[in-house]
């Protein structure tokens, strides 16, 4: 792994909120640290209500993770653009992520432990 990114199991459970809905809800979460930013929370796709993402065209780069793509959140009052992100591919060092997506904190959308 990165020698400066850990992965490790987020303890309990967790929810991300979308305009006061519960669209995500885990106690599989993991939790990535990476150097000096916030930890970071990882829902399984399985874990999310994934009728409300549409992907977008907004792609980005690490050059330790790899290669992420982005979703945004539909319901019905609102669409949150490029709020949602997956390494669909990542490098080998993270290869749990996997599979999960995480969510930006703004616009209405919340990541929470209960």
């Amino acid at each position: 792994m990165a020698d400066h990114i850990t992965i490790r199991e987020a303890e309990g459970k967790w929810v991300v909120r979308s305009g006061g809905a519960i669209i995500g809800e885990s106690t599989r979460a993991l939790e990535l640290i990476e150097g000096g930013y916030d930890p970071v929370i990882y829902f399984p796709r399985e874990d999310v209500a994934m009728a409300f993402l549409d992907r977008s065209e907004k792609t980005s780069h690490c050059p330790h993770k790899g290669d992420a793509t982005y979703y945004s959140i539909v319901n019905k009052s609102s669409v949150t653009q490029d709020v949602v992100w997956s390494y669909e591919n990542p490098k080998e060092q993270v290869a749990a992520i996997k599979d999960h997506l995480a969510f930006y904190e703004r616009d209405g959308v919340q990541v929470e432990q209960l």
